[in-house]
């Protein structure tokens, strides 16, 4: 999308999308080289890593909960694993609903396409009692804590010196 354009009302010019410093010198750099920054410094890697949801964990003595944002998305699209070995997958895909702009340009900024996001939980979890809900974009995943895990916690005195 580096050569999108938007006409501008009233003066008929066609104006880059895109603006900022960082921009701009990247664009005479490429210019100057021809092109060759493109290939190794390519922004794929940055386009899959915005993909992935956005993810909170927390726990408390009962159990862990995972939440995980995923705007745009349904309940159908996403995959969810929890490993024998402690780590929790989300797999999905979010898809386009591409429509033609009869008007000429059109600019997007939305990402489509496959996701996968590994979080490790170190926790000892009861797996097989593993509830996830999906509501207003926001995923939420709750696995219980084993009856180990539970009384784990102990409580350390302080000693002044």
């Amino acid at each position: 999308m580096s050569n999108s354009l938007i006409n501008r009302k009233g003066n008929g010019h066609n104006t880059p999308m895109h603006y900022g410093l960082r921009k701009n010198f990247n664009e005479m750099l490429n210019s100057m080289f021809n092109n060759w920054l493109d290939f190794p410094f390519r922004d794929d890697e940055t386009v899959l890593k915005n993909m992935e949801p956005k993810i909170e964990v927390s726990d408390n003595d009962k159990e862990v909960v995972v939440r995980a944002e995923m705007p745009g998305m349904n309940e159908k699209d996403i995959n969810l694993e929890i490993s024998n070995d402690g780590y929790l997958t989300i797999s999905g895909e979010k898809k386009s609903e591409r429509k033609e702009n009869e008007n000429g340009s059109c600019f997007s900024e939305f990402s489509y396409g496959s996701f996968e996001r590994t979080i490790p939980l170190p926790w000892e979890l009861k797996t097989d009692n593993a509830e996830a809900s999906f509501e207003n974009g926001i995923l939420q995943i709750n696995i219980p804590k084993s009856t180990e895990e539970q009384g784990k916690k102990k409580k350390i005195s302080i000693t002044k010196k």
